[in-house]
């Protein structure tokens, strides 16, 4: 290994210019405000869940468990906040389940012993699953920005695509 003076690299000599004291300031400065915000993002309530009185839900989702979920229970709402975005999620004192993404738009659903309110389920999944699987209940439903996921009582899930076609069958 050859060391070499520091004046003098390969032949060509390193003069750092005359302006870098700034630069030195503005690193340093970038470093410890990133150094300040890495904590505050890995926060410990970041994550977790947190139990709310209903009434802190998002109007959607009120209006959806007013209209749709009419004479359950709330046992529980609670609320996930992650850096950026939040989820919301209501059990009901019969084991029943819904979640909200942050706006209030219903995400998920899950029904244990009862079939997903009707009201709740697109009018083509609807259809198809009558047509398909006339003797099933639809137990669970999930949508995200493409696609439907349903769960039936004859154990079957059936995914939508967002034009409503079914993409898959497990």
């Amino acid at each position: 290994m050859v060391f070499l003076p520091l004046g003098r690299l390969g032949g060509a000599s390193f003069n750092p210019p005359s302006n870098s004291r700034p630069m030195k300031t503005f690193i340093i400065s970038l470093i410890l405000a990133l150094a300040a915000a890495v904590p505050a993002a890995a926060s410990p309530d970041m994550g977790d869940d947190k139990a709310i009185h209903p009434s802190r839900l998002p109007k959607a989702a009120l209006q959806t468990i007013n209209t749709h979920m009419r004479g359950r229970k709330i046992a529980l709402a609670k609320v996930e906040s992650e850096l950026f975005s939040k989820s919301y999620t209501v059990i009901f004192t019969n084991g029943e389940k819904i979640e909200f993404d942050g706006r209030g738009r219903w995400t998920e659903i899950k029904c244990k012993r009862s079939a997903v309110p009707a009201t709740l389920v697109p009018a083509r999944i609807a259809a198809y699953i009558r047509e398909n699987y006339p003797d099933c209940r639809i137990l669970e439903i999930e949508r995200d920005d493409d696609e439907y996921e349903v769960k039936l009582s004859n154990y079957l899930e059936v995914t939508f695509n967002e034009d409503f076609e079914v993409i898959d069958i497990d």
